[in-house]
């Protein structure tokens, strides 16, 4: 009985470990499957054959026996080959019924190795069989084996594994012992037993434990290559896990052959990364294999097509790598589109303006230089038109500089709608725009200027309530110049020319405009360095009581003593120096100078100093004037600045907070050239001004022209009225002085009293 048991518990072993190892090969493909299918038939066959010879030693025939080792390991042979067959068969995806087919090629396989068997039985007598039973035995063993094959292949899962087991051994178990029951012992002492054969009971023990230790050392190789698998598994998911991280499309190929992509390349090309398992890079990326994946290739460019049929950019780098235990090229497929959009658009910046779109001074150089050598073999004109804006400044000033930029975008498609064919704008930094016609005489770029003019001025160009407005300097070919730095020089200039006539037109070129031009510009930069070189003076104008002749104060007069070009006037110098913005400077050391020499007279008079409108608007002007009186010690009560009502006009909210802030100082304003400007009497209202002075140009026609004597008489009493004294400005006549005492006028300044 324990003799069966020991069987039992083989066959089990057996019967479990090769359907796992089966189950395995199954898993696997090519060279590993036939390799796990060799195990899964040593492990079967070897346990089948071990259960056959102890099940035999419980066999007990009454008589002595023994087994022949050639017909025992013939029948060990027949069992493995056998049940590797049929485990061949069984896995056989093109084979209908292939799991049934194997299960019953082990069926007889476990047969022929047990008839096998027992013909390597020697006893002393002969075997008579049964022919039913053997036939019973053999459709047991191939029914069960085909039930116990189909059972455990079709699922997979570990219930079905044990259930085909268990056919399994119910199938090896029936056939044995059913085959057993055919076999009847006939005694005969005539035949003996040979020489060579080997008693059952030692070839039976050493036959069971070879077979479990071969059973067991199986088991465990299985399952140390599940643990391997696992942790290959596992190392598998961490790796993909990073490929999946990374940002480039990653490509591991057998050849041309996609083995495995990451989610990048997958959403590259626009399909599930299973989808392209199988397929060939070449056929993706456009490119023949050779190109793509040759040795030494570096980051060639290829055109990757996408599952829509778009195609993508893409940059191609590979690598060899060791992959499943063989060479396998890596392929990082790396996406350019917005590389190629920052090129282009790098490319475009390099000739256009990133504001406007329009085209940059260098195109429009490039251009110009083209346009010359063509006019010069074609013998026809061509035309330079430089625009620049009008007070565009103060665009920005009053609504901001996104309102400028509106305005430039504004200003370009007006200038676009007008121009023709060939005909190209661009702008050349700034407020600056030139324009370039081919073709045009002088007639013709006079009036494609004035096109130009009038669709500036049209309400809808500039935002915020804003025209523009343009004036527009004009050069022609050969005329003017022959060479494109020469014409551009000449349209600048009549350009500045247009300005200073009054802005809102425009000029064309003439030779005398250049000597004009050179000369301000020469003058622009004498004045830059007056001051440092000591070439610029003060000096003090008396102001008087007319009453009494007393000295009440002195304005600080600006001159500039010029080495070369001796005195110069202010109402030459002043107008350049605040178009320039060097007025800051000179105004500043005007102030400052002036603050220092009064704060040293011994008598406390006042010190009235000119503000210009640059200065009044530049940003901490209240607090320059604060620094400058406590530095020099002169008393704010004597200082006064003289403020134009042009001054004021320009941004009125922010010159009277300026204003207030100085006042606070207890600095004291003027109302300078009364009578000049803009809405006087609405400027006297919001700002309490300490002093008006009537223009030097109405004192000086007043005993000669009514209409100033009227005005000055009305002045006069607009002071009374208000509460301010008010000082006559150009004082130079006995008769003068005397009208102003008779009107009650308060103080007086000019030549009459000192120059």
């Amino acid at each position: 009985m324990k003799l069966v048991l020991l069987a039992a518990v083989v066959c089990n072993l057996a019967a479990a470990t090769s359907l796992v190892l089966l189950d395995h090969a199954r898993r696997n493909a090519g060279r590993t499957r036939r390799l796990w299918l060799a195990i899964a038939a040593l492990a079967g066959g070897t346990g089948i054959w071990a259960t056959h010879f102890i099940a035999m030693l419980a066999f007990a025939p009454g008589t002595a026996s023994a087994y022949d080792l050639g017909l025992t390991g013939l029948s060990l042979m027949i069992g493995t080959g056998m049940t590797a067959a049929g485990f061949w068969i069984a896995l056989r995806p093109d084979l209908p019924g292939a799991a049934w087919l194997g299960g019953a090629q082990i069926g007889f396989g476990v047969g022929a190795m047990h008839f096998t068997g027992m013909a390597a039985f020697e006893v002393a007598g002969r075997v008579a069989w049964n022919g039913t039973l053997v036939a019973v035995a053999l459709a047991a063993g191939a029914g069960l084996g085909s039930l116990a094959l189909a059972t455990a292949l079709r699922e997979g899962s570990p219930r079905a594994k044990l259930a085909g087991a268990l056919l399994m051994v119910a199938g090896i178990c029936g056939l044995h012992f059913t085959a057993m029951a055919a076999a009847v012992i006939v005694p005969d002492p005539v035949v003996a037993l040979s020489g060579t054969a080997v008693p059952a009971e030692i070839l039976a023990v050493a036959v069971a434990l070879a077979s479990i230790t071969i059973l067991v050392l199986a088991f465990a190789g299985l399952w140390l290559h599940l643990r391997d698998e696992r942790r290959s598994a596992v190392e598998g998911d961490r790796m993909r896990g990073l490929a999946n991280a990374a940002a480039e499309g990653l490509v591991v190929c057998d050849d041309d052959r996609i083995v495995t992509v990451n989610d990048s390349f997958a959403d590259l090309v626009g399909c599930p990364a299973e989808a392209l398992t199988g397929a060939t890079l070449s056929g993706i990326l456009g490119e023949p294999a050779e190109t793509v994946l040759a040795d030494g290739a570096e980051a060639p460019e290829a055109q990757l097509r996408r599952a829509d049929g778009s195609l993508v950019p893409v940059e191609v780098i590979r690598r060899v790598i060791d992959f499943a235990g063989r060479p396998h090229a890596a392929v990082a497929v790396r996406d350019l589109r917005a590389r190629k959009r920052a090129e282009a658009r790098i490319a475009y910046l390099a000739h256009h303006d990133a504001l406007t779109g329009a085209p940059n001074r260098a195109s429009f150089n490039a251009r110009l230089a083209q346009e010359i050598a063509l006019a010069q073999a074609a013998g026809r004109p061509l035309a330079v038109l430089c625009a620049d804006l009008d007070r565009f400044k103060e665009v920005n000033d009053l609504f901001g500089h996104a309102a400028g930029d509106a305005l430039l975008r504004s200003v370009c498609a007006a200038i676009t709608g007008v121009l023709g064919p060939g005909q190209m704008l661009a702008r050349l930094g700034g407020d600056e725009f030139a324009v370039l016609a081919p073709g045009l005489d002088a007639g013709a770029a006079e009036s494609l200027g004035e096109a130009i003019l009038a669709a500036l001025r049209q309400d809808d160009t500039g935002p915020a309530g804003a025209i523009a407005a343009a004036s527009l300097g004009i050069a022609l070919y050969p005329h003017d110049g022959e060479d494109a730095e020469i014409l551009m020089v000449q349209a600048d200039t009549a350009l500045y020319r247009a300005k200073q006539e009054g802005r809102g037109r425009l000029r064309f070129y003439e030779a005398r405009m250049g000597v004009q031009i050179r000369e301000r510009r020469s003058l622009e930069h004498d004045l830059r360095h007056a001051a440092e070189r000591g070439e610029l003076r003060v000096v003090y104008q008396p102001q008087t009581r007319i009453g009494s002749g007393e000295a009440v104060g002195f304005e600080a007069l600006l001159r500039w003593q010029h080495p070369v070009r001796g005195t110069v006037p202010p109402n030459r110098f002043i107008p350049i120096a605040e178009e320039t913005g060097s007025i800051l400077g000179i105004g500043e050391w005007v102030l400052r100078e002036t603050c220092r020499e009064a704060a040293s007279w011994d008598r406390k008079l006042r010190i009235a100093v000119n503000v210009s409108a640059v200065q009044l608007h530049a940003p901490g002007f209240a607090e320059l004037v604060h620094e400058i009186l406590f530095t020099t010690g002169l008393a704010p009560a004597r200082l006064e600045l003289e403020i134009t009502e042009t001054a004021l006009i320009r941004d009125l909210p922010r010159a009277l907070a300026t204003l207030r802030r100085i006042k606070a100082l207890g600095v004291r304003i003027a109302m300078d050239d009364f009578g000049t400007g803009y809405s006087s009497l609405s400027n006297l209202r919001a700002f309490p001004f300490d002093k008006i002075k009537i223009d030097a140009s109405f004192t000086r026609s007043v005993d000669t022209s009514e209409q100033a004597a009227t005005i000055v008489r009305t002045v006069l009493g607009l002071g009374r009225g208000l509460g301010l004294p008010v000082l006559a400005e150009g004082v130079e006549t006995s008769a003068e002085l005397a009208f102003l005492d008779a009107e009650a006028c308060h103080e007086a300044q000019g030549y009459l009293f000192g120059r």
